[in-house]
């Protein structure tokens, strides 16, 4: 199976939350679909050098209309912001506004990073995480398998103290295949605010050899064993973004 189709974002407007993979997995993604947009609804650290080019601009859906009505050769992929905050990363819009760039004519695909995880390898969501579209079609919920033998602590994990009350592992404790399921199929984790309508895929990050592979594979029987799994997750799917094909497995 190919890497976009086993992600499911045949769709125009795609989120990614979670930690240990999601700004690789969007700007893989970008790099092969069409007409694609990256943006996000939190911030986004500079990325410039992933995508063809970045239009700084509070009014997406003007700019795009006056490359269409120009008939100006749009470079793909292309990355949206509102404004460089600092010297190190771009704000992000509002969810309503993604939701106008989805609609646009020009755009066939919208990739969005919608929460932030600090580079940590595992997450749980606060109060306002994640900042969904309305009119989001897949949520992709990353996770690393590097988590697993860890601490639940700061350095490993984003908001230890969220996962430690959504597993019922005590923060400090290694961090169990089991835990991580559970934050892939918890509403206090990558489930939250997701809305029935979309197609929700957790994706284990970082099965850059054997043991990691026989991790995920631990850790995807875990999440399709929960009982949030039969209505909600079809799959699993296991990538390495270190690999020319990032796809490994599909677990179902």
């Amino acid at each position: 199976m190919e890497f976009t189709r086993a992600l499911e974002v045949d769709a125009s407007l795609t989120c990614v939350v979670g930690a240990g993979g999601k700004k690789s997995t969007l700007y893989e993604l970008a790099g092969r679909l069409e007409r694609t947009v990256v943006t996000a609804t939190v911030r986004i650290p500079i990325f410039d050098r992933e995508v063809a080019d970045v239009w700084v601009t509070d009014d997406p859906i003007a700019a795009l209309e006056r490359a269409s009505a120009d008939d100006r050769d749009l470079e793909w992929p292309l990355g949206l912001v509102p404004e460089q905050e600092r010297d190190d990363r771009y704000r992000g819009y509002d969810p309503e506004t993604v939701d106008r760039i989805a609609g646009a004519s020009a755009v066939d695909h919208v990739l969005v990073k919608a929460d932030g995880a600090r580079t940590r390898l595992l997450k749980a969501p606060n109060e306002r995480e994640p900042q969904l579209p309305s009119g989001v079609e897949t949520v992709l919920a990353i996770a690393s398998v590097d988590a697993v033998g860890r601490p639940l602590e700061e350095s490993v994990v984003h908001r230890p103290e969220r996962v430690a009350a959504a597993t019922g592992r005590a923060v400090g404790e290694p961090i169990e295949p089991a835990d991580v399921a559970t934050i892939l199929t918890s509403p206090d984790g990558g489930l939250k605010d997701v809305p029935e309508e979309a197609t929700y895929i957790p994706v284990l990050n970082m099965v850059d050899d054997d043991d990691a592979l026989e991790t995920a594979r631990e850790i995807a029987a875990h999440v399709l064993e929960k009982p949030a799994a039969t209505n909600r997750v079809s799959r699993v799917v296991l990538t390495s973004m270190l690999a020319d094909e990032p796809l490994i497995e599909v677990r179902r």
